[in-house]
């Protein structure tokens, strides 16, 4: 099968989360299966700074959006064994972050994204690449499945292509006014409550629910809570509409990435059947960030964005408590002004007791895995989250909230004492995240079985190849529904 990956961002050329792991990840997975898969993506600033050479295609396409043309040059690169094609439009792309500043959304995200999905249709007809599906993420790419339902629904080239869309987290919708439907040249018809009209804007994610043929999320629980009131950031109406067409898929880790076996950021390597390197982790890591050197005590970690959806202030609530328990902690993480204004105002308070490292370090953030016992994912609401997946590998017990991702991937060691590997809590409570700590800290002197769980969790399979073959199915399914005869 052909396919087509279309995102705003992908590993390593451009990241703001998880998403980019899986458009970087997920496709080679794909090509195992013995698929043609291609990613398309802006070509950012930092695709530039990757380290991956782009070298210059002879492809290119103009756009006109709100009466100005635009043009969009094609760069290639090869990653994993993957080409990977950008759409070159210094205009819309060379910029230092991928959608905003710290102060906002960029203003003209309408166009750029909207110049995006068109370039690529455009693109992909220029090279020849007609795929049989395209799989669409995130709203920045839903302009596609609407443009090829309205517009181009009677171009041979296009008519039979399905669409795939993953929906990553539903709180991204991209909502613009509602004169962006004339400006980026849309079909009058999306300006329509049956199209992407939404509360008197548009919304791209609404047009890529209602035009893709199949739709997904990143968890099966968080494919049933995103069509509640309460999580459904008020989507849940129109994605209950489409309830058989939504399926929920686990995201996967990527081993290649992520193996405290393999790790070169790790002073020491380790594995299941030799722990000893972790605790050479724990000693280093404590030299290294100014902690006392102690190897009875549990180090719990925070790697985090910090802003709410995460629950980081739960974690602000019970700190003062937490740090008298014999504990140490780091955090490692950057965010909302307010949050990173709260740690700015710890840091360096009891050095030898916590360490509060403010931005984001790749390297420091796998020598953090490798050296904690307890990470601390209380989310709000997590689609997946693959931070709990990381420290498990990496031989810490997630502490995490009853949502999403999180239900899905960690088992409770108190409700399943013979399969659980982590420690669950159920609601966005802070005494409920304190009493679970605590929990885990009256395990952890119980030398035995705390390895025993570290074992057990470090043992879970959270490749990509059982997610694969779930997306192969979706596949198979959409381009199903596109050979069917119209009503």
């Amino acid at each position: 099968m052909k396919i087509l990956f279309v995102t705003s961002e992908a590993t390593p050329f451009a990241k703001t989360g998880g998403l980019a792991d899986v458009a970087g990840s997920l496709p080679r997975a794909l090509r195992q299966l013995g698929h043609d898969v291609r990613v398309i993506l802006p070509c950012h600033r930092s695709a530039e700074r990757s380290g991956v050479s782009l070298r210059k295609g002879r492809k290119s396409v103009e756009v006109t959006l709100d009466g100005t043309a635009y043009r969009g040059s094609l760069k290639q690169a090869s990653y994993d064994g993957v080409p990977f094609w950008f759409i070159d439009c210094p205009e819309f792309f060379d910029r230092e972050q991928l959608y905003g500043t710290a102060e906002g959304d960029y203003a003209d995200n309408s166009l750029r994204f909207g110049f995006f999905c068109r370039a690529v249709l455009e693109m992909i007809k220029r090279l020849d690449f007609r795929p049989d599906v395209i799989h669409i993420h995130d709203w920045q790419a839903s302009f596609i499945p609407a443009l090829l339902r309205t517009e181009l629904r009677h171009n041979p080239f296009y008519s039979s292509i399905a669409t795939l869309l993953t929906i990553h987290n539903l709180g991204y919708q991209g909502n613009f006014p509602l004169d962006s439907i004339r400006q980026l040249g849309l079909d009058s018809s999306l300006g329509s409550a049956q199209g992407m009209e939404y509360f008197g804007n548009i919304s791209a994610l609404k047009g890529g629910i209602n035009y893709s043929d199949v739709i997904n999320t990143v968890s099966p629980t968080y494919c049933t809570e995103i069509q509640s009131t309460e999580q459904g950031h008020g989507f849940d109406g129109i994605l209950r509409d489409r309830e058989e067409d939504l399926h929920g898929i686990i995201n996967g880790l990527d081993r290649r990435s992520w193996d405290p076996a393999l790790d070169t950021a790790l002073p020491t390597s380790f594995s299941t059947e030799n722990l000893n390197g972790k605790r050479a982790c724990k000693r280093s890591l404590q030299k290294e960030l100014g902690l006392e050197l102690r190897h009875d005590v549990p180090i719990v970690a925070l790697v985090s964005r910090l802003d709410r959806q995460k629950g980081i202030d739960l974690v602000e609530k019970i700190w003062v408590e937490l740090l008298t328990r014999d504990i140490q902690f780091i955090l490692l993480g950057s965010g909302s002004h307010e949050s990173m204004a709260f740690w700015e105002g710890q840091a360096g308070k009891q050095p030898g007791k916590f360490s509060i490292n403010l931005g984001f370090d790749e390297k420091l953030s796998h020598r953090i895995y490798a050296a904690s016992d307890l990470l601390l994912v209380p989310s709000r609401y997590e689609p997946c989250g693959l931070t709990q997946m990381i420290a498990l590998t990496y031989g810490a017990l997630p502490v995490v909230r009853n949502t999403g991702g999180l239900a899905d991937t960690v088992l409770d060691v108190t409700a399943q004492p013979r399969q659980g590997y982590g420690f669950v809590f159920e609601n966005s409570a802070a005494d409920e995240l304190l009493a679970t700590i605590d929990r885990a800290l009256q395990i952890y002197p119980q030398r035995s079985r705390w390895l025993t769980l570290v074992k057990r969790g470090m043992s879970q399979d959270f490749s990509w190849n059982k997610s694969a073959q779930q997306y192969q199915e979706l596949y198979t399914k959409a381009r199903n529904y596109r050979q069917m005869p119209a009503a």
